[in-house]
């Protein structure tokens, strides 16, 4: 089994930082890309941002120059450092991972949620 295993949302004020974190365990054989998707009330779950085994980076527009994701591939974990948020950022962040474990089936693979608050 594979387990994704979200840290770090909470509550902030317009303008303040969070960093989310995400780790990924079981029988991984190797993970292709993590990433973060999160959904408001009312709206499609959306990407935010993914970062594949080579670097390659995909952000949303909307978080572009504010939110930094990065990966530590030896520790299968996965950051996301939110600066500048805005109301419009809160929502359900989830973590995720698109992986072969071992017996080299592939699937993409979601962590429980974690929530960010941004207050006005």
């Amino acid at each position: 089994q594979v387990q994704l295993v979200e840290s770090g949302g909470g509550l902030v004020q317009t303008g303040g930082s969070l960093e989310l974190s995400c780790a990924a365990s079981g029988n991984i054989f190797r993970i292709i890309s993590m990433g973060w998707y999160r959904q408001a009330p009312g709206n499609q779950r959306e990407l935010v941002a993914d970062i594949n085994s080579g670097g390659a980076i995909n952000y949303a527009d909307s978080v572009k120059g504010r939110f930094t994701i990065s990966r530590d591939n030896a520790k299968n974990t996965v950051r996301l450092q939110m600066n500048s948020l805005k109301p419009e950022d809160t929502a359900l962040y989830y973590c995720s991972a698109y992986l072969y474990t071992d017996d080299r089936a592939w699937d993409d693979y979601w962590g429980q949620g974690t929530q960010v608050t941004v207050s006005s």
